[in-house]
């Protein structure tokens, strides 16, 4: 799917990843077979960072774990591109 995804891309259309596989996701799997408890926990993180203005591990930005702050990146990625959908949705409900 990202290969399909990536060359439909170079083609000149422009499929957000993350969108294309979340869609064509339920014709090859369910989408509880790739669910990820630990995953699940670093959005917890995330979240709760967030919402109480701590950080996740102790120190400053240069004490973050690289892996930690790559997903960081993309849980607020993902959060922005949810964000922007619903807002399309609500405008489009509003019409």
């Amino acid at each position: 799917m990202i290969q399909e995804v990536k060359e439909n891309n170079k083609r000149g259309n422009e499929f957000d990843l993350a969108k294309s596989i979340n869609a064509q996701l339920p014709f090859f799997s369910c989408k509880n077979a790739i669910f990820d408890k630990n995953i699940q926990k670093d959005i917890q993180r995330y979240v709760y960072c967030k919402d109480n203005n701590v950080p996740p591990y102790s120190g400053d930005y240069d004490n973050q774990p690289a892996v930690w702050v790559d997903r960081y990146f993309a849980i607020k990625n993902a959060f922005a591109k949810r964000e922007q959908g619903v807002i399309e949705k609500s405008k489009k409900e509003i019409k």
